[in-house]
C-alpha cells in the first residue's frame, strides 16, 4: 500500500512533528528507542480514538478519549499537537483499515463476479464496524470540526479509482478492447459505491450481504454488458486465465 504510507507521511508532516512508522532509523539507538516507543504509545491513543468514536459519535472530545485510553489530557497532548492532529490520524487509521481489506480483495484470484463481490464486502465491512468514523470523514465534519484541510474520503476516492482504473485497463487490453473507458468506468464504480454506502448507513433497509449483492449484480451487469457489444463473452463464474492485479512496492508495503 505505497500509496496509502506516502500520504500518511505527507499528512503527519502537515500536522505535526510526531514521528511516523515509516520513518528510517537515525543510527542512534537511544533515540530510535524513545522514537518507535513514541509511535507504538501514539498508535495505541489513535486505537482508543477510535472505540471513543465508536462509543461517543462525531461529537467526542479529547476528554473521552483520554478516558479510553486510561489516561489524562496532558499525555495525550505529548503525542498530538491539538484536537485537529488527533483527528487526521484517526482518518489515516481509517484508511489504513480500508485498504488492508479492500486491496487484498481487489486482487483475490476468484472469478469475475466473486471478486467484485468480495471487494464490495469488504468496504461494507469496514463503515459497518465504524460507522461513525466514516460520518466524520465522509460528510465534511473533520473538516468543520478541527479546520483540518485535508479530505482523507476524497483522497481516498480517488485512489481507489486510479487503482480500479489501472486493474481495469490491464483487462480491457487484455481482451482488445478500448481501454480509454476505463477511467470514468472506474470513477463511476467508485461513486456508485460510496453513494450507496452512505445510504446504506442512514437507512439500514436492509442487511450488507444483500446490498453488497444488489451493488454486485449492477456492476457485474455493466462490465458484462459493454463486454458483449464488443463481441466478447467472459463466464462471470469461472477464473480469468490470467489474473490481473493493482500493483504494489512490497518494500514499503511491509514497513
Amino acid at each position: 500500500m505505497a500509496w496509502v504510507i506516502e500520504r500518511v507521511k505527507r499528512n503527519s508532516k502537515q500536522s505535526g512533528k510526531h514521528p511516523t512508522a515509516g520513518e528510517a532509523d537515525t543510527g542512534d539507538a537511544r533515540r530510535d528507542r524513545w522514537r518507535k516507543h513514541r509511535i507504538a504509545r501514539r498508535a495505541e491513543f489513535v486505537e482508543a480514538a477510535l472505540r471513543a468514536l465508536d462509543a461517543h459519535g462525531p461529537d467526542l472530545g479529547m476528554e473521552d478519549v483520554a478516558a479510553e485510553a486510561g489516561v489524562t489530557k496532558p499525555v495525550l497532548y505529548r503525542h498530538f499537537d491539538d484536537k485537529a492532529d488527533l483527528y487526521v490520524a484517526l482518518g489515516q487509521r481509517g484508511t489504513e483499515i480500508l485498504f488492508q481489506r479492500l486491496i487484498p480483495a481487489i486482487n483475490s484470484e476468484l472469478a469475475p463476479v466473486p471478486r467484485i463481490r468480495m471487494a464490495l464486502d469488504a468496504f461494507f465491512s469496514v463503515i459497518e464496524e465504524h460507522p461513525n468514523l466514516y460520518r466524520l470523514l465522509a460528510r465534511g465534519g473533520l473538516q468543520e470540526k478541527v479546520l483540518v484541510k485535508s479530505d482523507v474520503v476524497a483522497e481516498d476516492k480517488e485512489l481507489i479509482a486510479t487503482a480500479l482504473t489501472a486493474l481495469l485497463g490491464d483487462y480491457m487490453r487484455m481482451f482488445n478492447m478500448d481501454s480509454g473507458a476505463a477511467e470514468p468506468w472506474a470513477h463511476g464504480i467508485v461513486g456508485m459505491v460510496q453513494s450507496t454506502g452512505e445510504w446504506w448507513l442512514d437507512r439500514r433497509s436492509m442487511g450488507r450481504d444483500s446490498v453488497v449483492e444488489y451493488l454486485t449484480q449492477i456492476i457485474w451487469a455493466a462490465i458484462d454488458g459493454l463486454s458483449r457489444q464488443q463481441g466478447i463473452v467472459i463466464d462471470p463464474n469461472l477464473p480469468l486465465e490470467e489474473n490481473k492485479v493493482v500493483q504494489m512496492r512490497q518494500d514499503v508495503e511491509a514497513q
